[in-house]
């Protein structure tokens, strides 16, 4: 008979500094015959089972109740507010019905789910789905902000624990699926008692649909046959040891060794063991925000231990300095090393000292360099190359560039490459060059569906606005365009022959891009649009990313004469940048910024996005996106404001005629990558309509755009 006042339990658990899966959780779980749990979304539901201790809490007769909430849009919200119950209750179920089939067809939650589904078609666990009466913001954040657990014994013991849950993947793992939890016991006297008391009173009160303010409901029966239809209830327990299995294995190919420490992802993991089958060559084709920093660092592990000499080689100073802090963080228990080269660090050109770092060695030792330095023929002439060399090239894309691609002669053993988006646009022989030297894309990509489906990256809605081209920036559209034909013409069917015109070419589709970019009505239509959803008092952090710095100066004058408390965020400001992204994370507002963020800055707590500067290169909206969406505590939604540019009025607009449809189809093809993702499908809605009013078929629009090196 489990006991729990038998525990020691403490009042509180960090992750990082405990390990909370073993201290807390799963002693709580071996010891209860009942398991409350008020969660988010559906989909974290099944995270909530403590999988290495799951057999003995059904062999209890233990049993479970979890009450979450469906993922609700602004239409779902305004049919709620205005009554419209039967239609809500209806799409309520569809909407849960999708989401098992989604997670039914993804490989990695696949079991999981599955073993859910047997779970409920025993009995033994019961989902009620809660949704707002009342859309006031404090009662309509309640549910998510008080989460809570509450674990029971047969002797009438109870333990209750609330705080930051991340419940996503990490409920696969023995870390647990929490960060920081306070805790409460039923046998202590006073206020842990008395708090005891009150949240379960508080989740009973949920579960009989008697709270204020907030709708409790079976699992609407159409989402439920869905589950049930997935149930392998004489198998499930096999499921259960195949997870576990997995769990161990992660265990083992973690880079963090620190009690209660990250472990991977099940995209990760998956990753990991086929870049290992694969003769540990390829590259990680995976969504800005799903961890391939981390995936990269347990296949570095992983190498020390074969004391093999990783080089790390980066494109900026600030992921320069990114990684060398993960690397001393992640490593700490390792007798480390680390060789700098680049970003201010200059003494590998000392005494043959690259040379000597690079040797096979039998100590642990890392080198990082920044692209630009590992491009010289001074870095390259002093690598001593091998198969004892291990390369790690985070955004990997780059190594395409002709200042690059020499890099790819370089002679190593296994090598990772690191890019949301690893194709180069436009250049189709850097791309094929790139994969060649680190044999192709491990299978399969990990995309930012995928990303948001798993819970790695947030939800997000999208909002398109448009605006004209003036005639003057219309008519030097319209003569770069009757000068970029005329090349083409001259070009032929010779490449070879006809390189420099291609390199005028290529700098004539730049300067033309750069009309979109940076056209001027977008300053002052960017401080209507922040204006109009911006609210006071609410926390919103808005980012503004901007062409140029006349742009940005445009924007920060505009935002201000509106009130709006807002920050300028480039790499020539005058100033603490660091300084500035804290103030924001702590105050919120605005952040008007050039480029900074595509490529590693995180500000995971930015909630609302407007993009003017509109890239013919599909990476750098791709990784915008996938900047506004990292998760965060208290984030359940993301809200991106997209600003289209649309022929001027005295464009030639026929289908076919490059004056109007060059502009559109760009635009077009960036948003349609937005809003297919986005949970309010008024945006795709809206994106038809601008196609229509232009005869362009939205279905066929793909922008591959091109590379900008001066990026």
């Amino acid at each position: 008979m489990g006991n729990l006042s038998k525990l020691q339990l403490k009042p509180s658990y960090h992750k990082g500094t405990e390990d909370i899966a073993e201290d807390f959780y799963l002693p709580c779980m071996s010891s209860a015959v009942r398991y409350d749990r008020a969660v988010g979304f559906f989909s974290s539901s099944i995270y909530v089972i403590a999988w290495q201790s799951l057999r003995g809490f059904v062999e209890r007769s233990g049993a479970m109740r979890i009450i979450c909430s469906p993922m609700l849009s602004p239409d779902d919200i305004h049919a709620i507010d205005e009554g419209y119950v039967a239609r809500t209750d209806l799409e309520m179920g569809n909407r849960l019905r999708q989401e098992i089939q989604k997670l039914l067809a993804n490989p990695f939650l696949r079991q999981p789910t599955r073993v859910l589904a047997s779970l409920v078609a025993l009995g033994i666990v019961e989902v009620r789905i809660a949704y707002p009466q009342d859309f006031q913001e404090a009662r309509y954040r309640r549910l998510f902000h008080d989460k809570v657990g509450i674990f029971s014994d047969e002797l009438g013991n109870s333990v209750v624990f609330k705080g930051s849950m991340n419940e996503t993947w990490s409920g696969l793992s023995s870390s647990g699926n929490l960060e920081s939890v306070d805790v409460y016991v039923s046998w202590l006297a006073d206020r842990d008692a008395q708090r005891v008391r009150s949240e379960k009173e508080y989740f009973e009160k949920l579960w009989a649909n008697e709270y204020p303010s907030l709708s409790v409901e079976k699992f609407p029966e159409i989402a439920l046959q869905e589950l049930i239809r997935a149930a392998d209830t004489s198998n499930w327990q096999d499921m259960v040891d195949q997870i576990c299995a997995g769990i161990d294995e992660n265990t083992r190919l973690s880079a963090d060794k620190k009690p209660g420490g990250r472990r991977l992802r099940p995209h990760q993991l998956n990753a990991l063991q086929t870049w290992f089958e694969r003769g540990r060559r390829g590259i990680l084709e995976h969504a800005t925000g799903s961890g391939k920093t981390y995936t990269a660092l347990s296949a570095i592990r992983d190498a020390l231990l074969r004391k093999e000499v990783p080089i790390i080689l980066v494109p900026s100073r600030l992921l320069f300095e990114q990684w060398y802090q993960e690397i001393k963080d992640t490593f700490e228990d390792l007798d480390l090393k680390i060789l700098r080269c680049g970003s201010g660090h200059i003494q590998w050109k000392q005494q043959n000292l690259l040379y000597r770092w690079t040797k096979p060695s039998e100590d642990h030792r890392i080198i990082i360099a920044t692209l630009q330095t590992a491009a010289s023929s001074e870095f390259i002439a002093n690598v001593s190359q091998g198969e004892h060399l291990f390369l790690v090239v985070d955004e990997v894309h780059r190594l395409g560039s002709t200042r690059n691609q020499h890099l790819l002669q370089l002679e190593t053993g296994p090598r990772l490459g690191l890019s949301a988006t690893p194709r180069r646009a436009g250049d189709p022989q850097g791309t094929k060059a790139i994969f060649d030297y680190f044999s192709g894309v491990i299978p399969p990509p990990f995309t930012l569906g995928d990303a948001i489906a798993a819970g790695s990256l947030t939800p997000y809605i999208y909002y398109v606005h448009s605006m004209l081209l003036s005639d003057e920036e219309q008519k030097r559209w319209d003569q770069y365009t009757n000068r970029i034909r005329q090349i083409y013409a001259q070009y032929g069917d010779n490449p070879v022959g006809n390189a420099h015109l291609l390199e005028k070419a290529h700098l004539l589709l730049i300067r033309r891009a750069r009309i979109v970019k940076g056209a001027k009505e977008k300053a002052s239509i960017a401080g209507a649009i922040v204006a109009e959803h911006f609210q006071p008092g609410k926390r919103q952090q808005w980012i503004v990313y901007c062409d140029s710095r006349n742009q940005l100066d445009e924007v920060l004058e505009m935002l201000k004469l509106r009130g709006i408390d807002a920050q300028e965020y480039h790499s020539q400001m005058q100033g603490d940048k660091e300084r500035t992204l804290r103030d924001f994370e702590l105050n919120g507002g605005a952040v008007v910024s050039i480029r900074c963020l595509d490529e590693g800055v995180d500000i995971p707590s930015v909630t609302h996005a407007l993009i003017l500067a509109s890239s013919k290169n599909p990476r750098e909206f791709i990784q915008r996106r996938g900047r506004v969406l990292r998760r965060f505590p208290g984030k359940h939604l993301a809200f991106i404001h997209d600003l289209l540019v649309l022929p001027g009025e005295n464009a030639s607009i026929q289908q076919g005629t490059p004056s109007g449809t060059a502009i559109l189809e760009g635009e077009l093809a960036r948003a349609i990558e937005f809003g297919k993702m986005a949970l309010n499908p008024g945006a795709i809605t809206e994106l038809q309509r601008i196609a229509d009013r232009y005869a362009l078929d939205i279905g066929t629009l793909i922008d591959e755009g091109f590379e900008d090196e001066s990026d």
